[in-house]
């Protein structure tokens, strides 16, 4: 019996615990692999000459500003900071002789990002300090040293923060001050024998952990991870090449051609905004991406992915020759731009028009610097997915969808790995989720092994993406991933690895693969619900947003394109593009859901500012060109008022006119002074609007025609038995109790009464709200069993009419925090309106308010892109459950046969309806990572509108758009021609269900104008489009505007075009001169 002889296969666990010591820099690394990974390492003078400039405040300078400044002598063991400041280190490095015929590093240890820069203002390298996976901090100095190395000068950009901020978000405010330590810097000559047998070593030993243990393979890794560690002597370096004859022999066994095969591709997932601001985003895009560079140099089998065209539009600005160098990538093919939108965006929160703008944006800056489009929609890491995003996916000039974030739901697992998945309109779009489940792999054994076991649906095709590099915080590949990688290309008992264009992946499946199974309608995650909810105002003003540009680029259309005068006002393109990329910018999937720190909104709050501030004087320009000089800035001098209404239908309603006009509408014998209000809560004034047709005008004057027909007899007063108060109009009758809650809502005309005995609406509710791990961006289910319900303390009659009746409320909420409600009905609806001022100082609350309706329906319609999503009112399974709190944009609507009502609002998006009850979440208190989160002031607006028939047969759709659009008006000195009413520039007949949501002009054609719709309650549609601009021609064309199919027959007799829409379809339509 050999004394010598392993008993491996009897204690392996006690083995692989000796080849995980053999590799760690644990208290061995004096005597195992660690000790030979380097030959030699100086340090300090005369060899490394360290100065420093350190930048004011929070400049981040550039390269030419900071080389000539004056630096002063650093040294190891400094630290530098604050947070979110930028230190320039001059550095001189002089390789000495006894590194002759070896590679020179330097390390360098920031303990934070930093950038390696040449002498010239070329930036080379990425470095990211501290400690973790994510750490590198070497740059080769030179492959092989002579005896004669002569100094060598570079520059080292230091920013305060790490690759994940400024410290913990979870326990520390990321404004806080912290410091960072110049931990090392350091000549070294790295052993490039000893890293070759640790990279083979470490694929080995994972090998031997991760298969399974019925696995053969697995107990031939942990022999040969044995041996080599038996072989190999720290002390005696000629022990190095007989353990590598081991590794190889191991290695060079290759797997079946029938094994699974894994397409790899690199990324670093960069957050264009998050636990760092903007601006420090476009430093880490040009350090991760240089680093990509830099390795694709020594790996040319290395491919890299990156999206969003915002990040690389930064680069082009602020590192022109690095943006030049990754084009010149591009053509051999290793790196590759991806995606197609401008960022990787939220895609719950955002319009139907916005995910638009995202990848006409996008797609179109790929096409001009890349010189093609984008097939892979490219979207890892967000928090839900629309159901209309395969349309516009494929309309968008994409084929293909990636994606991995479902692999977090916490209640259930998503079924799929790789299927087509149906969206709203019939639409499909080839979809893969990375069985490994993460973005950032790290070229690991164990991960690999993953992507076949978590495959699900393998019985149809046998390829998976691999997505490796390190991200979020950007950084990427390293150089250790990427030899990993090359020694796990081809190993039995792993997968068969290919660096690859994930397009070629996906036509791999598509060539092969046999029938894959579908999935229809939306993508639901899970998680994040809070998202929904979190940074109110934030979501208020990109709702607003979306509105205002929708509005100013209608009118410019018009005004543009009108007959003779087109030469008059000049459609401001560039500026259009500027603010969508704006508002595309803030829908970034961690700001506009709310998870982003305190410092990215108050950037976004500067843009939002802009963006507000410019629509306003363009929509001002356009529509003096409409009117001409009939539209006066001086109110005194006022005759009458025009009214514009920018929806696509006729529509009656009430519009604020400013205080100087009030004199215009109540001057003596006026026949429509009785159309004019006063408010008692704020002294605005309601003037009636009525019969504005869509796309068209109406002028109100003083001496103008009455239109009491409109004006029913409405009252408030206080109930008999003093229990509460009552709003009624012709319409409806409304009981609000002395809480504020509803607790009668009668239809006259049905006869109907909506609240059952014993229940109540507008009930406020404050629950707790401490999620498990995800402070903003999640609300866990838990959270609904533990609330209170908040009182009213007064309610009191505010206006009483002839427009509007409104009842004011005051709710408070703690010692802290209070509600102040004006409940409205106006004389021309049976919309009840909740107008909200609430100043909140919570802590980890939400604020709900619930409606319970005599209505009974298995499912809820809930608004989203271009359409509409059903979805359980009960809790049957796990599924159901799961969507207890859900996104829904303008409105969601309860209906049964022949009857509903709808819960609109003007900025919310966090819906649930449980039963009969239905609750809008108001807002939130997380506490991470803005420790501000909400604290504050907030106005927003939520209304009830009871209707007759389902929703299909309603107008909820229209309504939802009122509520957030409102008339444009404007003052006139006089009563031209010009202004008179007239026809619309725009109607939609024949298909109330369908929806023109918007006219602009076309990108690339300043006499061509696009008009996009969208059938909108799930039927078909056959409308006739008239437009009174001007057409030659009229043809249907992509989200890019790009021509689909022939010509539509425009009829210019007429201006109409015949347009067909199926269920859900979005159509845009070009018309050109």
């Amino acid at each position: 019996m050999d004394k010598h002889m392993s008993y491996l296969q009897k204690h392996p666990a006690i083995t692989r615990s000796r080849v995980n010591n053999f590799m760690s820099d644990n208290q061995w690394k004096d005597v195992n692999i660690q000790a030979t990974l380097y030959d030699m390492c100086i340090s300090g003078e005369p060899h490394i000459k360290l100065e420093v400039w350190s930048a004011p405040g929070q400049d981040r300078p550039s390269f030419e500003h900071a080389v000539k400044q004056e630096f002063r002598p650093a040294k190891v063991g400094q630290s530098f900071g604050p947070s979110w400041t930028t230190h320039w280190f001059r550095v001189t490095a002089k390789v000495p002789a006894s590194f002759v015929g070896k590679p020179a590093q330097f390390l360098i240890d920031t303990n934070s990002e930093a950038m390696v820069w040449s002498a010239a203002g070329e930036p080379i390298i990425g470095l990211t300090g501290g400690g973790g996976v994510e750490r590198h901090i070497d740059y080769l100095l030179t492959p092989c040293a002579t005896e004669h190395e002569e100094p060598l000068l570079f520059y080292v950009e230091m920013a305060c923060n790490g690759l994940f901020g400024n410290g913990d978000y979870h326990k520390h405010p990321q404004d806080r001050d912290i410091y960072y330590r110049l931990n090392s810097a350091n000549i070294v000559a790295p052993n490039k024998d000893a890293w070759a047998l640790f990279h083979d070593m470490e694929v080995i030993s994972e090998m031997a952990n991760h298969l399974s243990q019925d696995s053969p393979r697995s107990w031939q890794a942990l022999t040969a991870a044995n041996d080599i560690v038996n072989v190999f002597e720290y002390s005696d370096l000629s022990t190095i090449a007989p353990a590598k004859k081991i590794a190889e022999a191991f290695l060079d066994i290759q797997g079946s051609s029938a094994n699974h095969r894994v397409y790899a591709i690199g990324n670093c997932h960069i957050d264009t905004a998050w636990l760092w601001p903007y601006a420090e985003t476009k430093r880490k895009s040009a350090r991760s991406w240089a680093t990509q560079l830099y390795l694709m140099d020594s790996y040319p089998e290395y491919r890299f992915a990156a999206s969003q065209a915002q990040q690389f539009e930064w680069l082009h600005e602020n590192y022109p020759s690095l943006f030049e160098r990754i084009k010149e990538k591009t053509k051999t093919g290793q790196f590759i731009p991806i995606g197609g939108t401008w960022v990787e965006m939220d895609c719950n929160i955002p319009s139907g028009e916005s995910l638009v703008r995202q990848f006409l944006l996008g797609q179109r800056f790929f096409k001009q610097h890349f010189g093609e489009y984008c097939n892979v929609f490219w979207l890892p890491d967000t928090f839900g997915y629309s159901s209309q995003l395969p349309q516009i996916i494929k309309q968008a000039g994409a084929k293909y969808f990636f994606t991995q974030k479902l692999s977090w739901n916490n209640i259930n697992k998503f079924p799929h790995t790789t299927f087509q998945w149906v969206g709203l309109d019939g639409s499909h779009v080839l979809t893969h989720m990375a069985p490994a489940e993460t973005y950032g792999a790290q070229c690991r054994p164990g991960e690999l092994i993953d992507s076949v076991k978590r495959h699900k649906d393998i019985a149809y095709t046998n390829e998976s993406l691999y997505l490796f590099g390190n991200g979020d915080g950007g950084g990427g590949p390293l150089r250790s991933m990427l030899e990993r990688l090359r020694r796990m290309k081809d190993v039995d008992g792993l997968p068969k690895v290919k660096q690859a264009h994930p397009q070629e992946f996906y036509v791999h499946v598509e060539e092969n693969s046999k029938q894959l199974v579908t999935w229809k309608g939306e993508l639901y995650f899970e998680l994040h619900r809070g998202t929904y909810t979190s940074q109110s105002n934030n979501k208020l003003w990109n709702r607003q947003s979306e509105f205002k540009l929708r509005d100013a680029e209608m009118l410019c259309t018009i005004a543009h394109m009108r007959p003779h005068c087109r030469d008059k006002f000049e459609y401001p393109i560039d500026e259009f593009v500027r603010l969508w990329k704006l508002v595309c910018l803030n829908q970034f999937h961690d700001v506009v859901p709310g998870s982003s720190i305190n410092m990215v909104y108050r950037d976004s709050d500067k843009m939002y500012r802009d963006i507000f501030e410019t629509v306003s004087k363009i929509r001002d320009r356009a529509v003096v060109s409409i009117y001409g000089g009939a539209v006066t800035n001086q109110m005194g001098q006022a005759t009458s008022l025009a009214v514009f209404n920018t929806t696509g239908w006729m529509r009656t309603d009430i519009v604020t006119v400013p205080e100087p006009l009030v004199p215009l509408f109540f001057c003596e014998n006026s026949p429509v002074s009785e159309h004019v209000q006063v408010s008692e809560l704020d002294g605005s004034v309601f003037v009636l609007a009525p019969n504005v047709p869509g796309f068209g005008s109406r002028v109100i004057t003083p001496h103008g025609t009455s239109h009491a027909e409109y004006i029913q007899p409405m009252q408030v007063y206080e109930c008999s038995n003093g229990e509460g108060f009552v709003l009624e109009n012709h319409f409806v009758r409304v009981v609000v109790d002395k809480s504020g809650r509803i607790v009668n809502y009668y239809d006259h005309s049905e006869r109907r009464e909506l609240v059952p005995e014993g229940a109540a609406g507008n009930v406020f509710e404050l629950y707790d709200d401490v999620p498990l791990f995800w402070d903003a961006w999640d609300i866990e289910i838990y959270a609904l069993e533990k609330y209170r319900t908040l009182d009213g303390v007064s309610v009191m009659i505010a206006d009483k009419g002839p427009l509007v009746a409104s009842l004011s409320v005051r709710i408070p909420i703690s010692h802290k925090s209070v509600l102040t409600q004006t409940i409205s009905l106006s004389a021309i609806s049976p919309r009840l309106d909740f107008d909200c001022n609430l100043e909140w100082h919570e802590s980890r609350k939400c604020l709900k308010t619930s409606f319970t309706w005599d209505i009974t329906s298995d499912f809820a319609t809930y608004e989203t892109q271009f359409g509409v999503v059903q979805r359980p009112t009960h809790r049957n399974t796990s599924w159901d459950m799961a969507k207890f709190e859900v996104c829904a944009h303008k409105f969601a609507d309860l209906s049964e046969y022949g009857y509903g009502v709808t819960l609109l609002n003007d900025c919310k998006y966090g819906y649930s309806t449980l039963g009969n009850t239905m609750s809008l979440s108001l807002i939130r208190a997380p506490k991470a990572p803005d420790e501000f989160c909400d604290m504050g002031h907030h106005k927003f607006c939520y209304a009830v509108y009871p209707h007759k028939g389902t929703f299909s047969e309603s107008n909820v759709v229209q309504e939802a758009y009122q509520f957030n659009i409102p008339l444009v008006h404007l003052p006139l000195d006089s009563e031209s021609t010009s202004c008179a009413d007239a026809p619309p520039f725009f109607s939609l007949t024949g298909a109330p269900n369908v929806v023109l949501d918007t006219v602009k002009v076309a990108e690339d054609d300043k006499n061509s104008y696009i008009v996009r719709m969208y059938e909108a309650y799930g039927g078909r549609g056959h409308a006739l489009l008239t437009s009174r601009l001007p057409a030659t021609s009229v043809c249907k064309v992509n989200l890019l505007e790009k021509p689909v199919g022939s010509n539509l027959q425009w009829l210019p007799h007429s201006k109409t075009v015949e347009v067909q829409l199926k269920p859900f379809e979005v159509v845009s339509l070009k018309f050109s001169i």
